[in-house]
């Protein structure tokens, strides 16, 4: 599993004319020039890409955390006509591939004017439109008591305020586990920027590596391998930062307590 890892890092060190006749892992000499290369390879700094990729898996993350939470809030512990009929068509759309929908919102979006944007990759997850994260929230908010929602309309709690100040603070595992999928999946998501991108200032790291590999002139390998490298930093740091309450969410999720 590590092998192909191991690879591309050592590939990345090596000089282009070796990359892909040596047989070890280990560099006959090490060379950074790839990551030179790679980083100014292009017509824009490949900073530039990354931040792309950054402000995207960010401003999803804020929107899967808030949309998300609230739609499994009322799922979860709101009493509503209808709820079972609309939780049910929440997972049926689960099973629709992304392939289904994908021209009927290209369309939509295009007539708003937002391709070429961020916008198309950013506004649905402000609008609760990844029902794995509602379903993985619900579950979780059926486990916490009920007794706290009672006690806290005692007090003179709106639903509100039992959402805000009691559940969040207890769903951090959750929470984390959602945050951390959907970087993930932003992050390393190709096919959405490839529709709906086409500047290259807009350009999210997976489609600027794209750019290494060309079918109709030379590719640059060296470069290629190098950015590859660098793009899996931010992902695995990520993951460990938040590997605990990763864990623990997903060990808690569908449990009873």
């Amino acid at each position: 599993m590590l092998y192909p890892l191991l690879w591309m890092l050592s590939a990345s060190f090596r000089p282009e004319n070796e990359i892909f006749t040596a047989t070890s892992l280990w560099p006959s000499s090490w060379s950074l020039a790839s990551y030179f290369r790679g980083w100014t390879g292009l017509r824009i700094g490949f900073d530039t890409f990354f931040l792309n990729s950054l402000i995207i898996a960010v401003l999803a993350i804020i929107g899967n955390l808030a949309t998300c939470s609230l739609a499994a809030f009322a799922f979860a512990r709101l009493e509503f006509r209808g709820r079972r009929f609309w939780f049910a068509m929440m997972l049926g759309t689960l099973m629709l591939p992304y392939q289904v929908t994908l021209i009927p919102q290209y369309v939509l979006f295009h007539q708003l004017g937002w391709v070429n944007t961020f916008l198309p990759l950013v506004v649905p997850k402000f609008l609760a439109a990844d029902s794995f994260f509602i379903f993985l929230m619900v579950q979780f908010f059926r486990n916490l008591p009920k007794e706290l929602d009672e006690a806290a309309m005692m007090d003179g709690c709106s639903p509100w305020r039992i959402y805000w100040k009691i559940l969040l603070p207890l769903s951090m595992p959750v929470l984390a586990t959602a945050a951390i999928f959907t970087f993930i999946w932003t992050w390393d998501d190709f096919f959405g920027p490839l529709i709906y991108l086409s500047d290259i200032r807009t350009y999210t790291v997976q489609l600027a590596l794209r750019t290494f590999v060309d079918s109709s002139a030379e590719s640059d390998w060296g470069g290629l391998f190098a950015m590859s490298t660098l793009t899996l930093v931010p992902v695995f740091l990520f993951f460990l930062i938040f590997q605990r309450l990763l864990i623990e969410g997903i060990a808690t999720t569908g449990m009873k307590r």
